[in-house]
């Protein structure tokens, strides 16, 4: 009788100690899988250019660069010219027109374009900014050549147009589509270059 009372009490104990090591292995954070994350896109909203173009959301300031310099291959920038960029605040509209996969790596290109060229970007509701930048896109495709058109309207706080910057990128299409599916990112940052070049070069004019 004694021997089956500790027999039964050492099945009870091995039971409680599997049930623990169970429990450990449920609860152990390294056995949870976190849940991954979709990667956030633009918003956007319906726009007036070809079929599935948006609106896209205009990108969040970066902070400034200590060290503005030129890019590679352009102007060397005068004392006043670089004071004029460095007091410059550019605010950019949401982009009419392009995709939100098209605007996408064209509004990452502004920021670091922008940063380079010593221009800090200021937020959608930043009082503070100096000029307010708007863009307008629409695509033609011709052939296995797809078109950006594009213009650019610089205004000041109170909305009057001070300058416009347009012009069009022509690139072979991508995945044999047509409008912004056949259009490549490293098109959309081209024209984001090409921008903020002509818009530092602008400002530089304006400062003499």
């Amino acid at each position: 009788m004694r021997r089956s009372h500790v027999t039964t009490v050492s099945l009870l104990l091995a039971l409680a100690l599997s049930a623990c090591t169970n429990a450990k292995d449920v609860l152990e954070p390294s056995a949870i899988t976190p849940p991954t994350t979709s990667a956030q896109t633009l918003p956007g909203t319906s726009g007036p250019a070809t079929s599935g173009s948006t609106t896209a959301a205009a990108p969040a300031p970066a902070p400034p660069s200590s060290t503005p310099a030129a890019p590679a291959g352009s102007s060397p920038v005068s004392p006043a010219q670089s004071a004029a960029l460095s007091k410059t605040r550019l605010q950019v509209a949401p982009i009419v027109g392009a995709s939100v996969e098209a605007a996408t790596p064209l509004t990452a290109e502004l920021q670091a374009r922008a940063r380079q060229r010593g221009i800090t970007l200021a937020g959608s509701t930043d009082q503070t900014a100096t000029h307010v930048l708007k863009g307008y896109f629409s695509t033609m495709s011709e052939g296995s050549d797809t078109t950006v058109i594009y213009v650019w309207d610089v205004y000041d706080p109170a909305g009057n147009r001070l300058h416009r910057i347009n012009g069009q990128q022509k690139a072979p299409s991508i995945k044999g589509g047509e409008g912004w599916a056949a259009v490549a990112p490293a098109t959309m940052q081209g024209i984001a270059d090409q921008t903020i070049d002509q818009f530092a070069a602008w400002l530089g004019g304006q400062a003499g």
